[in-house]
């Protein structure tokens, strides 16, 4: 359900690559800084967690949540202003603009060719400039165009859609007129000819012959036609369907319901389908599946480990990626979300985990040493990977937060900032907003109170008191 589960490991690196632990300037809700030992400003958020700017592995960071977001790392830059509506990105050589994927515009500008441009306006408009009659298209949807390696084929042209379209794909051309009823197939020794959803007809010698009546309830498919063994499929619905091929054969009667499949290579594997999709018994190589649903589902898929539990309620999966062992459970999909990941060559490295209470709170914890801990998170289970989501929207529901870099170096804030604290194993520092704050560590500590602007810059001198 969710991709990408070491995403928050390489989060945790970059977080650990970040300049020692700053110092506080606290003047909440009007600003909050942390600025760094040399004196350049880490973080900053003004009025609550509204504005903000950040300086770290990332890139030089700033916007206004939920509204504006800009980000510059090195020559490349990328906006977005009420994400996920609008977007820019810009680095040498390219730049796109976006609407919510709908409207689409981008120019790239290799060294030595000519410059490329396409513009898009979901699903009225389609263009590509390259300076190759060849590459280059225009369509204004449903009036009349061409569109060029998109949607799935390599040639589509129309014309007063759906009175004409023809559509091209490895050589083969079906011409529709009017689509969907008429299809006329010719180009590369592809024939054939179809009245859609009545009858139709499609070959090409030594390749494949397909036909169906009455779609789709009855057709008979078969490819690879000069192979010993043709791959055959047919069916008359929902009686019977039959698929063959080079070590496989699959029959389902009353279908989708009652059924088994044989299969040899190309590797072993055979299941009986019970009521389908509710009672299925499968075992083979690489693949076996015990499911009685909705109480129980347990499968094993190339090495992908997963059990249900009275479904929806409990789903419980491991596997290896990249040499790690992962371990996920749900709840719910989402209401309770865990993943466990550990060494599969070191047994002995400490896990690392994340896990989401929605919508309550998120923890990480990387295993060495670096944790974070958020209440309240809406958003982290459904867009983990999602950055943007990350910078706009969740601190937004940052009530509080608990930031682990190393054992002993640890920041926490309560209500955006309000009160705050740092502890590390030379220093320790309180803030209450503006009203009071104190710092200790060395040979000194520092209490003010309405001071804010000499919050990082004072240092103290006296003994700490008794």
């Amino acid at each position: 359900m969710f991709s990408r589960p070491s995403v928050w490991l390489i989060l945790a690196a970059l977080v650990a690559a970040m300049p020692l632990r700053a110092e506080e300037q606290n003047a909440w809700p009007f600003a909050v800084r942390q600025i760094r030992p040399d004196g350049s400003r880490e973080s900053a958020e003004y009025v609550g967690p509204l504005f903000f700017s950040q300086n770290s592995a990332l890139g030089d960071i700033h916007g206004f949540r939920p509204i504006y977001l800009h980000v510059q790392a090195g020559e490349k830059e990328s906006s977005s202003f009420v994400y996920p509506l609008f977007t820019w990105e810009k680095e040498p050589g390219y730049r796109s603009f976006s609407f919510f994927q709908l409207i689409n515009r981008r120019r790239t500008a290799e060294t030595g060719s000519p410059e490329v441009r396409g513009f898009d306006v979901w699903p009225f408009y389609f263009s590509k400039e390259t300076g190759d009659p060849a590459t280059t298209y225009h369509a204004l949807f449903p009036v009349a165009g061409t569109i060029k390696a998109r949607l799935g084929y390599d040639r589509i042209h129309f014309v007063l859609f759906p009175f004409y379209l023809q559509t091209e794909q490895a050589g083969a051309q079906v011409t529709h007129a009017p689509w969907p009823f008429l299809r006329f197939i010719n180009g590369e020794g592809n024939h054939g000819f179809e009245f859609w959803p009545l009858f139709g007809h499609r070959g090409r010698a030594g390749d494949y012959d397909s036909q169906f009546y009455l779609w789709p309830f009855a057709y008979k498919s078969v490819k690879h036609l000069s192979d010993p063994q043709p791959d055959v499929k047919l069916g008359v619905l929902p009686f019977y369907t039959r698929e063959t091929a080079p070590g496989l054969v699959s029959e389902n009667y009353v279908w989708p319901f009652f059924g088994y499949t044989h299969r040899t290579e190309p590797e072993r594997y055979n299941e009986q389908r019970y009521l389908w999709p509710f009672l299925v018994q499968g075992q083979g190589d690489v693949r076996n599946v015990n499911r009685w649903a909705p109480l129980y589902t347990h499968s094993v898929i190339k090495g992908y480990d997963k059990t249900w539990l009275v479904w929806p309620l409990f789903r419980h999966a491991r596997w290896t990626e990249s040499g790690l062992i992962q371990e996920q459970n749900q709840v719910f999909w989402f209401l309770y979300w865990s993943l466990k990941q550990s060494s599969a060559t070191n047994p002995a490295a400490a896990p690392g985990h994340k896990t989401h209470l929605w919508p309550l709170f998120s923890s990480w914890d990387n295993g060495a040493g670096q944790r974070q801990f958020q209440l309240l998170s809406p958003f982290e289970v459904f867009f983990p990977t999602n950055e943007p989501i990350r910078l706009l929207y969740s601190p937004l529901f940052a009530l509080y937060r608990h930031d682990q870099r190393a054992p002993g170096d640890v920041r926490g804030s309560l209500l955006f900032s309000l009160v705050s604290w740092k502890k590390s194993p030379t220093e320790r520092e309180f803030h209450l907003g503006p009203l009071t704050w104190r710092r200790s560590g060395g040979t000194g500590w520092k209490f003010s109170v309405f001071d804010f602007s000499s919050q990082a810059t004072n240092k103290a001198t006296a003994a700490p008191p008794p």
